[in-house]
């Protein structure tokens, strides 16, 4: 039984050394085809090269070029048609409407001073309340920067000269339809949160206020009276 066991043991080793003896046969056998395969393309693609081909056979060898195309590609029907651009009309004055039994007309809010941050932010500051409290604004607005020259007389002499130049910044809050019993705590707050260095003023809004937004151009003013006259 012994000398069996081990005639069976000896039989199945050269089985596994058979099987491993064919898969290595197998493995160089595949390795030898695919280095003749890379060899081929290598002779094939030196040839293509060496040889002098027209560059038009090679770029336009392509059959869909005859085909038709039926419009695929084209989007300009696509796009929606451009209108003719308009010209910028003039700005107009709008219409100032009536105070009323129970509500103020249109006024300002006139917000002037030295320090534009302060000025600006005391402005903003009142758009602010205004929506809070739903008063309507139509319109928030700077005007011109005006300069004020200081002029010093010396001690012993009639001539003046320029010792600074202080430049005034106003921003103007356009009110309507404000109620007559929302203005007094409207007022009460403003000014207590007015700040230093800045003047507050409230006065109803006429055309010339509206003009004054505008900065003035002499030179065009004149030619245009030239052409008038």
């Amino acid at each position: 039984m012994r000398l069996i066991g081990h005639l069976c043991q000896i039989c199945q080793k050269e089985e596994r050394i058979i099987i491993l003896r064919l898969q290595w046969y197998l493995l160089v056998l595949l390795l030898q085809n695919t280095r003749a395969l890379v060899c081929a393309a290598s002779s094939l693609q030196s040839q293509v090269l060496t040889t002098q081909m027209p560059l038009g056979v090679l770029l336009t060898n392509r059959h869909y070029r005859s085909m038709p195309t039926h419009g695929i590609g084209k989007y300009r029907h696509l796009l929606p048609k451009a209108l003719p651009k308009k010209k910028k009309e003039r700005v107009q004055a709008k219409q100032i409407k009536a105070a009323t039994a129970t509500e103020f007309g249109v006024f300002n809010v006139c917000v002037s001073g030295y320090d534009m941050t302060l000025v600006e932010h005391y402005s903003q500051y009142i758009h602010n309340l205004c929506n809070h409290l739903d008063i309507r604004v139509d319109e928030s607005c700077a005007l011109p920067t005006k300069s004020t020259e200081v002029m010093v007389m010396q001690e012993q002499g009639t001539k003046m000269y320029v010792d600074a130049v202080l430049k005034t910044h106003e921003r103007i809050v356009q009110i309507s339809e404000m109620k007559a019993t929302l203005f007094p705590i409207f007022m009460e707050v403003i000014l207590k949160n007015q700040p230093e260095g800045v003047r507050l003023c409230l006065k109803q809004h006429t055309e010339a206020d509206y003009q004054a937004r505008f900065k003035t151009r002499p030179e065009l003013e004149g030619l245009l009276a030239k052409i008038n006259n």
